[in-house]
């Protein structure tokens, strides 16, 4: 069983936690991943530019920043602690808008990518990212969630 904790840290009511959880789930069930614990904490654009200043030395906000916690080791315990995925609520309006894609498909996408990283997915070459998008693709249009 999956203990996955969705933080809302900003004054905008967000309808859709709930679908936010089941696809989660769904993407935990889709990667294989058991026992395992990680974070979804919705902040604000201020909130994720400290973030994207301090830990990766860009002093602007971005949409999506997670902390992977297994990366890199070979971790043997029963608990897996995957870490946090940070999403900025702004960003989400911001290019739902630009993209001409609901709030909804915006979140769920960026909750997605945020938790392929912490699963070890990357977007460093070509080649990699062609790998993660299919992946989110593959998460997002199974459980419903549509361009």
């Amino acid at each position: 069983m999956n203990q996955i904790e969705i933080f809302n840290e900003t004054n905008t009511k967000i309808e859709e936690i709930e679908t936010l959880n089941k696809l989660l789930e769904y993407a935990t069930t889709i990667e294989k991943v058991n026992n395992a614990i990680f974070n979804v904490i919705i902040i604000d654009n201020e909130r994720i530019r400290e973030i994207n200043r301090e830990y990766r030395g860009k002093d602007t906000p971005t949409d999506v920043i997670s902390f992977a916690l297994e990366e890199g080791e070979d971790i043997k315990t029963d608990v897996r602690v995957l870490g946090d995925i940070y999403i900025s609520i702004e960003k989400v309006i911001e290019q739902s808008k630009n993209y001409g894609h609901s709030f909804e498909r915006e979140l769920c996408f960026l909750a997605i990518h945020g938790f392929l990283h912490l699963l070890g997915y990357d977007h460093m070459t070509p080649e990699e990212e062609s790998i993660m998008l299919k992946r989110q693709e593959l998460i997002l249009d199974g459980f419903g969630i549509k361009r």
